[in-house]
């Protein structure tokens, strides 16, 4: 794992990683459901996508099997994991109890 993901992932905010490919349907679906979520949210946590075709070192270290593939981080560690899609009103539900 570089020092990059490690000094985004240990932020004290809660860390939504969007594991994705271009090619990916249910993973052009999560786009703007995370626009919408980004919206509601503010700065109240960060959301990144994470292309798994360009990081495919990061993507099978955390094992990711399917897409798109959500996970939350809080301080270094992860506190919620999600293979599919989901709408942008359980994300921010979920979001809401890391903060």
């Amino acid at each position: 794992m570089n020092d990059k993901f490690q000094n985004l992932i240990n932020s004290d905010k809660p860390v939504l990683l969007d594991f994705y490919a271009d090619w990916c349907g249910p993973c052009q679906a999560m786009k703007p459901i995370l626009v919408n979520l980004k919206e509601r949210m503010g700065d109240k946590a960060m959301i990144v996508k994470i292309d798994t075709e360009k990081n495919q070192d990061l993507s099978q270290f955390l094992q990711i099997r399917s897409i798109p593939t959500l996970m939350i981080y809080k301080k270094g560690e992860q506190v919620w994991k999600h293979s599919g899609v989901v709408d942008a009103n359980q994300l921010e539900e979920i979001l809401n109890q890391f903060i």
